[in-house]
């Protein structure tokens, strides 16, 4: 380290901090110093440095399923947080008993620092007891005082979609839900009934998916089939995409029929035939958002308790106007 600090003209403090992935070092020194690690073939020894401070700059990851495409893509962006800071992760998934008290003890076994929990998770952590020596950072809850929130704006956004569909002169917006477990879902289908309350509107029943392209085809299959059916929300993108197959296959043109909105904006959603029009999730800010606060629990400091990463919804051919 000393070897290091002279290289690059910093102090060995200095060194320590960018080993340790510390905010508090300006982009070019901490430049200087990577330049001086790689040039002298510097390594950390993780396992002294864990004797040394008790934390092996290691943080664990819980999902329900990686399955679904907004995990998958949880999971990259919270990779790539973690990684930026110089954190490892441990992913561990809960399998079909769901057992959160076993995904939160195998994680203590890897000595991890601290544990963000993912979604459809998140209802099974409040029911569990935490390990009191794990911080903790629940992605899309109700509010619970005992752990640091970070959320989409999912009522928001839905409700961005709905009120765009009623804009352009459907009468009614019917909706593919999530499944009932899930946060998520369940902000989405209140975001939609809020938007056609405040016009008016009653809401008819919503069909209910699982995420999947064939559970929206099969919701899409019943919709479609009802002519006074003009205006679809539906929870995520690939039940949208299930949606969208179903209407193809009943003869019903979108968006000359029937208009279509999804949520999330998935990386091929522009690609659909039509291109859909969607709410984009910012999966990025919200892995960084979820990393940051755990980061700041496990060194210390207060994170703020409740954070919303905002919305935007993203016009494209599958909706028009009556």
């Amino acid at each position: 380290m000393a070897d290091v600090a002279e290289r690059a003209g910093v102090s060995a403090q200095t060194v320590s901090r960018v080993t340790n992935g510390s905010p508090r070092v300006d982009p070019e020194t901490r430049r200087r110093v990577e330049a001086a690690m790689a040039e002298l073939g510097y390594r950390v020894h993780r396992a002294a440095r864990a004797l040394r401070t008790g934390r092996t700059q290691t943080i664990g990851l819980v999902a329900a399923t990686l399955a679904s495409v907004g995990n998958s893509r949880m999971l990259q962006a919270v990779a790539d947080a973690a990684a930026a800071r110089g954190y490892a992760l441990v992913v561990v998934t809960l399998g079909v008993r769901g057992d959160i008290a076993g995904a939160f003890e195998r994680l203590r076994d890897q000595g991890v620092d601290g544990v963000i929990v993912l979604n459809e998770a998140t209802e099974l952590a409040r029911d569990a007891a935490a390990p009191a020596d794990l911080d903790l950072v629940v992605v899309d809850s109700p509010p619970d005082e005992r752990f640091t929130i970070v959320e989409t704006d999912h009522a928001g956004g839905a409700r961005a979609a709905t009120e765009h569909l009623l804009s352009l002169g459907h009468a009614v917006v019917h909706h593919v839900a999530g499944p009932e477990a899930s946060f998520a879902a369940a902000e989405r289908e209140r975001g939609w009934r809020a938007a056609l309350a405040a016009a008016g509107i009653d809401a008819p029943p919503p069909a209910r998916g699982d995420w999947t392209a064939a559970s929206g085809h099969l919701a899409g299959a019943v919709l479609g089939a009802d002519p006074g059916v003009t205006a679809v929300f539906a929870a995520n993108d690939q039940m949208a995409l299930g949606v969208l197959r179903a209407l193809a296959d009943a003869g019903r043109d979108v968006p000359g029929a029937v208009s279509v909105v999804g949520f999330d904006d998935v990386a091929d959603a522009a690609d659909y035939r039509p291109p859909l029009t969607t709410v984009r999730q910012d999966f990025d800010a919200l892995g960084d958002r979820a990393v940051r606060a755990l980061l700041a629990g496990i060194e210390g400091a207060a994170p703020q308790r409740l954070q919303t990463v905002p919305v935007e919804l993203i016009r494209r051919a599958s909706t028009a106007a009556r």
